[in-house]
Order: C-alpha cells, then sequence, then structure tokens
C-alpha cells in the first residue's frame, strides 16, 4: 500500500474517471448502486435496531460497490454477487467501522447539545420538526455549523477505511487512521472532488431540469424521474477512482477508466 498526495486538479479529475467508468457498465453500476441504498433503507426501518444495524453493515456493503467499480475498470465480468462481495473480507475489521463510526457520529452530535440544549438531536431523531422558530433561533444554525465541524473528521477517517480493510487487510484503528490521514493529505484534491460533485451532482442536474420546465412543466417533470437513476450511479463511480488514486498508481487509473 501506498499513499499518494495529489494536487487539486486530480479531484475533478477524479469526477470525469468516474463518468467514463459508469459508460462502460451502467446497468451493473446502477444496480449496486440502488442495491446499496435500498438494504441500508429496509434494514434502518427495523424497529429499535435498525439504524444501528444499518450503520454496522454500511462498510461491508461499500466495499461491494467498490469491488463491482473496480472490476469494471479492469474489464472483468461481474454480476449481482457482487453486492455482497465486501462481507468475504476482513468482516471483522469492516463491522467494527462501522461500530466506531456509529460512536463517534452519535457522539458529534450529542455534542450540538452543549450549544443548543438538544434541539438539533431532537430534529435529526424525529422527535421535533424544523419550524419557522427554529429556524430564526441561532443556538440552531450554531449547533448545526458545530455538528458540520465535528462530523467532518469523523468522515475523514471512514472515507477510505472500508477499502483499507477489505483490500489492504488492515485492522479497523489502522484503517481509519490512514483514511484520515489521506484525506487531511490531500485536502485540496478532495475540496475540489467534493464541490465538483455538488455542482454536477446537484447544481447542474437542476439548473437542467428548471430549463426544460420553462419550455415545458411536462417536459420537466419528465427529465426529473431519470436523473437521479443516471446521476447518483455516477457518483458512486467515482469512489474508485477516487481510493485508487490516493492508495494506488495514478497512471493505473486513467488506463483503467479510459474509454
Amino acid at each position: 500500500m501506498q499513499l499518494n498526495t495529489l494536487p487539486a486538479s486530480r479531484g475533478w479529475l477524479w469526477i470525469v474517471e468516474g463518468f467514463r467508468l459508469w459508460k462502460r457498465n451502467p446497468a451493473l453500476m446502477t444496480f449496486l448502486t440502488f442495491g446499496y441504498l435500498l438494504i441500508l433503507l429496509v434494514v434502518s426501518l427495523l424497529p429499535f435496531i435498525g439504524q444501528p444495524l444499518a450503520t454496522l453493515l454500511m462498510p461491508a456493503l461499500s466495499l461491494g460497490v467498490l469491488n463491482g467499480a473496480r472490476g469494471i475498470a479492469r474489464g472483468q465480468k461481474g454480476g449481482p454477487d457482487l453486492m455482497f462481495s465486501g462481507f468475504r473480507t476482513n468482516l471483522q475489521s469492516l463491522l467494527t467501522i462501522g461500530g466506531i463510526y456509529l460512536i463517534a457520529s452519535l457522539l458529534a452530535l450529542l455534542a450540538t447539545g452543549l450549544v443548543d440544549g438538544g434541539l438539533l438531536v431532537e430534529v435529526m431523531t424525529g422527535t421535533r420538526k424544523i419550524d419557522s422558530s427554529l429556524s430564526d433561533d441561532p443556538r440552531f444554525t450554531f449547533a448545526m455549523l458545530t455538528g458540520i465541524t465535528l462530523s467532518t473528521p469523523v468522515m475523514m477517517a471512514y472515507w477510505f477505511a472500508p477499502l483499507l480493510a477489505g483490500w489492504h487487510h488492515l485492522p479497523a484503528p489502522k484503517s481509519l487512521f490512514f483514511s484520515f490521514v489521506a484525506c487531511a493529505r490531500n485536502w485540496r484534491a478532495m475540496f475540489v472532488y467534493s464541490l465538483g460533485l455538488f455542482v454536477v451532482g446537484g447544481v447542474l442536474p437542476g439548473i437542467l431540469v428548471g430549463l426544460l420546465s420553462l419550455v415545458s412543466p411536462t417536459l420537466g417533470a419528465l427529465a426529473s424521474v431519470p436523473m437521479p437513476l443516471i446521476m447518483i450511479p455516477i457518483v458512486f463511480a467515482t469512489f474508485y477512482p477516487n481510493a485508487r488514486d490516493v492508495f494506488g498508481d495514478a497512471q493505473e487509473v486513467l488506463d483503467a477508466t479510459r474509454p
């Protein structure tokens, strides 16, 4: 395993390469992406244990999506069984990563209670709805900013951890540590990548649907239906070039995703 430090421009190229990767097998990427989301949704609906269990399973399921993307990049054939391929490698570490991520996320959320008296916690747990009184409350706004600030290092530690545990067989603590270091060392590329995903995955589709709605409301409504079916798998496809670029040979990523 090697940890590359990359320029900011690579953040945009991960999105371009992800789009090329999706084009090579859109059916498989769509199946893996929405299979991942559907499984997490169904599990989270279980009473009492649903949401914690979904978080525990998330690393192994996400590794399955990455395995599928890696197979597409390498020209390998794959099927629906890839969805659960993450459960076959270093499962204990993957579950541990999910558990640590769950606890750290809860601690970050609970810490916001020191700022707003628990308003954000009530909203996130569904015991209180967002209304005008909350939106005008500076404590709630500050609590959201605090939550984002505290959750950022948690997300950095989790981002690459599943693939480090699954592909490089690292234990959970080392996977989380090296994931955090990788994000910190590549913060410029990660910032450009995040900004690019926001623009390509959110802003541009919204503008396109809005323009079509000006021409014809029906046309705009029709365009809004398939848009997520295309954009979400493309976003997921960008995760592989991102991961492979940081922890592997950059030229191999370009070769693997070249149409």
